[in-house]
């Protein structure tokens, strides 16, 4: 294989995975924004998908521009830009790309913003005009979706509906999967297996399974139900049943909930969890984290033969 085969084929097979995790956290991250009031948070969205599609426009520019004949570090230069409309206007020149309006939109907010935005608060004119990311979104919002939000001082701030997400959402899978379908195309014209996503990967969830947070959000719902009803008595079973739970306050069982759907809601209830650890002596805490950091590691195995008279000493094994 020439060494620009084997670049095609597999560097960029790389690059396709790594695109496709940050779109995916870029969509996880706004979906769990419950306001779109506070820039470090939009900002970690807009971030995380202005990289994304960015990387993905270049990995098929260069498969539809280069060449055995292609200036080499021409081509390389040329992709030094953060211009995401430049990119799809070199792709159109090659291939036909359905993308619309909406599309476009988003994609000239993120070329804005990886190119200016995210430097405005070093200039000492940020003073007086604060809030740009928040504006450009709910600016997007409001062209598409006919939403009206309340003036910037409001004390209730911007909340996050739905209809948001679901529009986001819908707009991302499609220029990435429009993106992504013009280079499978393109990487089998050429013989290449640029394309091919491993099973279970982000970027296979973003480009092949159009993945849905709010699906997603589901599964842990259900394993929750699962693990307080189930009957079986397996030896992991026994090891959660048979571990004391901590004093947390049934009244705040939402908040507990809300760890699970995200990491920065994960804060408002650790303060109380090191409370918990803090009235343990140092002994005993040792003993718990132990036996907490066991539960999910995927080197320590039950005997979960029910019929065994001896069901029951593996997590006495691992202790010993």
């Amino acid at each position: 294989m020439k060494p620009s085969d084997f670049w095609k084929n597999f560097r960029l097979g790389e690059e396709i995975h790594i695109s496709g995790t940050f779109i995916y956290n870029g969509l996880r991250r706004y979906h769990e924004l419950r306001k779109l009031d506070f820039d470090d948070e939009l900002f970690e969205f807009l971030y995380e998908l202005s990289v994304g599609l960015e990387r993905l426009l270049k990995t098929a520019v260069v498969l539809y521009e280069h060449t055995d004949t292609t200036d080499q570090k021409e081509l390389e230069e040329s992709l030094k830009t953060h211009n995401h409309l430049d990119l799809v206007a070199r792709l159109r020149e090659h291939v036909e790309l359905k993308l619309g309006t909406t599309h476009n939109d988003l994609l000239s907010l993120l070329g804005t913003f990886y190119k200016s935005l995210r430097y405005d608060r070093f200039a000492l004119t940020s003073v007086y005009e604060g809030k740009k990311e928040a504006k450009a979104i709910c600016g997007l919002l409001e062209k598409h979706l006919h939403a009206e939000f309340p003036d910037e001082d409001s004390l209730f701030g911007t909340d996050n509906d739905d209809q948001y997400r679901k529009f986001i959402r819908r707009t991302v899978l499609k220029i990435a999967r429009e993106v992504y379908r013009v280079i499978q195309e393109r990487a089998m014209e050429i013989n290449l297996y640029t394309y091919e996503l491993r099973n279970g990967s982000k970027a296979e969830s973003v480009f092949l399974r159009e993945v849905d947070i709010a699906d997603e959000d589901i599964l842990w719902k259900e394993l929750l139900i699962f693990f307080m009803n189930v009957k079986a008595n397996t030896g992991y079973l026994q090891l959660l049943r048979g571990t004391p739970p901590l004093e947390f306050d049934p009244a705040l069982i939402p908040d507990y909930l809300d760890c699970f759907k995200s990491d920065s809601l994960k804060a408002d209830v650790m303060d109380e969890l090191e409370h918990h650890y803090a009235e343990m002596d140092r002994d005993e805490r040792n003993e718990r984290l132990q036996l907490i950091r066991f539960i999910g590691s995927h080197n320590v195995f039950f005997d979960d033969d029910e019929d065994e008279a001896h069901d029951t000493d593996s997590w006495e094994e691992v202790k010993s």
